[in-house]
Formats: structure tokens, C-alpha cells, sequence
């Protein structure tokens, strides 16, 4: 739609009143979803004030104003948005409105360091882009789910634009309830969408925004200036698979490679924050480890179900997970930045790379899926921050760095894998006192059946024309990275 149809004498008054009919049509609780960007500031600005205008007594159904923080966020958004929602919180009690903000954040189990340094995940690519849905879907619908649960149905309103995707318009399109301006969500029961701004164009975003002060007190002219610093564009709140994710040049993940070059960060450093440095290191650390030639310096050759797949046509195996040395570096140097960026950022920022919570189900997965007998994390720890935190004492049967060398000593001697006997150990210390041992037989049988020989002797037989049949990439496990179509399997017997 041209702007002049939205901003002549009428336009934006006819959308007030969309958003106020809408409103006062029916008791569904509003979940909003905001950013912090262009497109959901413009969307929260224009329901605020439509609802302004509404008496007092008729602003009684909840507004839920959601912002997605994936604790792993540009520190200097982090502190945009923080600052944000406290002055909305504030501004929207003092004028009356039931708004009540909420910031959501993935369950530390699924949490970007916890999968990246404690399972050893690869860190994300166009092919195995595992973030965003453990990140980014998974906490919003949670909220959302939540709300459907207390209020039986919910309408999500966003700041979708149909000229920013093409997909999403469809989506929208196709599922839009005929009538009305609402659509069903695509994957959520129960839930429904609203885009006040699906028909405006960028300049109609900016325009309106430039145009009509914020009504909770922020200046939108930091919000171009925080644009124009980092030539950047929105990261919208993500809450099912056809949202459009990231583009190359976007405010997000500090993390993220998925893009070639993090153009918003090296932006903001060169606008002054110098500060951010430390992260854009690790970054292009992360983004080291996908070159096709390093791979096999970081990462095991065996996947994550303990199975060897081939490329297909090659004797090349499939690069499976981060491995543990290589985790136990990267967590030094992430909290390493950490120090740094704390030691350089302006007064009162605070920044927490890796949160005291995920550092605990790091050392919880080292110790119990990965062997780590050395019980490494307190350490790191200690020589990065110098300070303990409150480390959880196992009282079960527990071995050391020493037990880990003698028995290392032991199975060279006798030709058995270490890390097996490693995980039989371990298999059997977490069965400590149960009655009932089924579960753990069956645990043994499938440890038997994975992959232990090293690879050159996985190598040797495959090179002797014993083959195995052909499967598809989707066979593998979800949380595996297929590289191309078609994969060779090698499953066998330690041995």
C-alpha cells in the first residue's frame, strides 16, 4: 500500500479504530511481541495509542507486551530492550493501560552454550541452523501456550509486514479467517494473528515513527541512530518457522554464523564501541570451525548417536560434535571475553557472556554424557574468573583425573577403548542403588552397538570392500548436521 494512503487525513485513524474494535470485540487476552526493532515498535506504539483514546473502564482486557531474549543477544540491545520494557512497565501504569511486559528466555537445557560447549553442537549454518527454534520458538510459544491454558484462546500481534516476507504474507494470507482481519496461527491451537502494519511499506514505519513521539518516553530518533550504527535490520520475534529470520545485516545473535560476516557488529565497533571486540573474536572463532578443511581439527569423527556415516561416494566421515578438548577451550575463552568486555564496557553494563546456570549443566553434561573425569568446568572457572561458584558435591561414586590415567593405562595395555569402559563406568555409577536394572541392560546393549574402534581402523575396513547399505540424511538424528543427500553409515561393534 502507497504511503499516501496510510498517512492522508483518514489512513491512521481508520487503523485506530481497527485496533480498538478489535480490542473490545471479545475478552482475548493481546500477547504483543516485541524486538525492539522498527517493525514492533511502530506496532506497540500505534495499539498504545489507539488504546489511549478508549475510556478507562474499557481497557480492562490484558495486554502482554513479550520480548524474546536469547541470551545471546548483542549486549548493547540487551541493554536497549531492558531499558525499554522498564520505562513501558512504568509509562503504561501511570497512563492506565493493562500492559504487563515480559521477557522470555530459552530453559538453560536448550540454551546456546549448553548445546554449543556441553553437548558440542557445531556452531549453527545455513544446513544445521539448530538455534532458532531452541532459542527463539520455543520460549515465545511456551509463554503463549501458557496464556491459551489460563484463557483458552489468544491474539498474538505483530509487527509482520507483508513487503518484508513473502512467505509470511502467504502464510497469512492462507490462513486468515474470512471477514476478518485476523488469522489463525500456523501451528498453535487456539491462537490467533494480528498485523496492524502488514500493508506498510519501510518508509511507512519510519515516517510514523519520526512523526508521533513515543508515549512511554523513548526518543525514536536513538532508535535510527542505533539503525544507521549498525546497518542494521530488524530481528523480529520469532514464534513459528515461516517468520523471516535474520537477514545478512541485522541487530540478533552475537553469535551467529549463519551470516558470512556479523556486519551489525563490526559496524557498531567502528561507531565506537570498541568494547564489543572480545565478541566479534569468538565469533569468528565459531565461524572458523565450519571451513570445510578444520573441520576434523575440532570435531569428533564419530556423530552423536556413536555411529560413523561416510559421504556418500567418499571416504570422508561425516563431522559429528564439537570434541571435549575443544569445548573445554572454548568455554576458557568465552569466559576469557567475558572478563574483557566486563573490564572495557561503559559504566553499569554488566554483561554476562555465560550465565552461572548454564555453566552448572555444562559441568552436569561433561561428567555424565562426555567422560570428563577430571571434573574440568570448576577449574576453567577458577583460573578465568578467579572465584568458585557453588558447585553441587556428588555424592555417589565419583572418579578423578588420576582414576581417568590409570585406567587409560589399563585399556592401552589391553587393547580395549577407553572412553567405552569411560561410559560402562559411568552407566553403572548412575544405576547406583536401583532395583530394577532393565533400563540399564538396555543402555549397555545400545553402548555395544556404537562405533569404538578409531578411525583408521573404520577406515581399513571400509577401504577392504565391506560396505553397508545407503540411507537418507533425514534418517539421522535431529540434532545431527547432514552434510549432503546421501550418507554411508558405518555402525559396529567396539573391537
Amino acid at each position: 500500500m502507497a504511503a499516501e494512503s496510510i498517512f492522508d487525513a483518514t489512513g491512521i485513524e481508520a487503523r485506530y479504530r481497527e485496533i480498538r474494535e478489535i480490542y473490545l470485540s471479545d475478552n482475548r487476552p493481546w500477547v504483543i511481541g516485541y524486538s525492539g526493532g522498527k517493525d514492533s515498535t511502530c506496532t506497540l506504539q500505534m495499539v498504545w495509542t489507539a488504546l489511549s483514546a478508549l475510556p478507562v473502564e474499557q481497557r480492562q482486557k490484558r495486554i502482554y507486551v513479550i520480548s524474546s531474549d536469547t541470551l545471546v543477544e548483542t549486549p548493547v540491545i540487551v541493554r536497549y530492550i531492558d531499558v525499554t520494557l522498564a520505562r513501558i512497565a512504568a509509562a503504561a501504569a501511570e497512563q492506565g493501560l493493562p500492559i504487563e511486559t515480559k521477557k522470555v528466555t530459552p530453559n538453560v537445557d536448550r540454551s546456546f552454550w549448553v548445546n554449543l560447549i556441553g553437548r558440542g553442537y557445531p556452531a549453527p549454518s545455513r544446513r544445521f541452523r539448530w538455534c532458532t527454534e531452541r532459542l527463539k520458538i520455543e520460549p515465545a510459544n511456551d509463554f503463549i501456550k501458557g496464556r491459551v491454558a489460563e484463557f483458552g484462546e489468544v491474539i498474538m500481534v505483530l509487527g509482520v509486514r507483508s513487503s518484508e516476507s513473502a512467505t509470511r504474507a502467504q502464510v497469512m494470507s492462507f490462513h486468515r479467517i474470512e471477514g476478518s482481519p485476523l488469522s489463525r496461527h500456523s501451528s498453535l491451537l487456539n491462537a490467533f494473528v494480528y498485523g496492524p502494519i502488514e500493508a506498510f511499506s519501510t518508509d511507512d514505519v519510519w515516517t510514523y515513527l519520526l512523526q508521533n513521539p513515543s508515549p512511554w518516553g523513548n526518543d525514536n530518533r536513538d532508535l535510527v541512530a542505533m539503525y544507521r550504527n549498525a546497518q542494521a535490520g530488524e530481528c523480529p520475534l520469532v514464534v513459528d518457522k515461516t517468520t523471516p529470520s535474520c537477514g545478512n545485516s541485522r541487530f540478533g545473535c552475537w553469535v551467529c554464523t549463519v551470516v558470512e560476516r556479523d556486519r551489525s557488529m563490526e559496524a557498531m565497533i567502528d561507531s565506537g564501541e570498541d568494547w564489543l571486540e572480545p565478541l566479534l573474536e569468538f565469533r569468528d572463532l565459531l565461524a572458523e570451525t565450519q571451513t570445510p578443511e578444520k573441520k576434523r581439527l575440532y570435531r569428533e569423527f564419530r556423530r552423536r548417536s556413536g555411529h560413523v556415516a561416510f559421504i556418500k561416494g567418499t571416504d570422508t566421515p561425516v563431522p559429528g560434535p564439537y570434541t571435549l578438548d575443544f569445548c573445554k577451550s572454548l568455554l576458557a575463552r568465552l569466559l576469557d571475553a567475558q572478563v574483557r568486555v566486563q573490564r572495557e564496557a561503559p559504566p553499569g553494563d554488566d554483561t554476562l557472556l555465560i550465565h552461572d546456570a548454564e555453566l552448572h549443566e555444562v559441568r552436569r553434561i561433561w561428567r555424565s554424557e562426555r567422560g570428563d573425569w577430571a571434573d574440568s568446568v570448576p577449574q576453567i572457572v577458577r583460573d578465568a574468573l578467579g572465584r568458585d561458584l557453588d558447585w553441587v558435591m556428588e555424592d555417589t561414586v565419583t572418579f578423578t583425573a588420576d582414576d581417568r590415567r590409570l585406567l587409560d593405562e589399563v585399556c592401552v595395555d589391553r587393547s580395549v577403548p577407553t572412553e567405552l569402559v569411560i561410559r560402562l563406568l559411568d552407566i553403572e555409577r548412575a544405576a547406583h542403588g536401583l532395583k530394577r536394572r532393565h533400563a540399564v541392560h538396555t543402555r549397555i546393549e545400545e553402548l555395544f552397538r556404537q562405533e569404538w574402534r578409531g578411525l583408521d581402523a573404520v577406515l581399513a575396513e571400509r577401504l577392504s570392500g565391506r560396505s553397508v547399505e545407503e540411507v537418507a540424511a533425514a534418517d539421522l538424528e535431529d540434532d545431527e548436521e547432514p552434510e549432503l543427500p546421501l550418507l554411508e553409515p558405518r555402525t559396529g561393534a567396539a573391537g
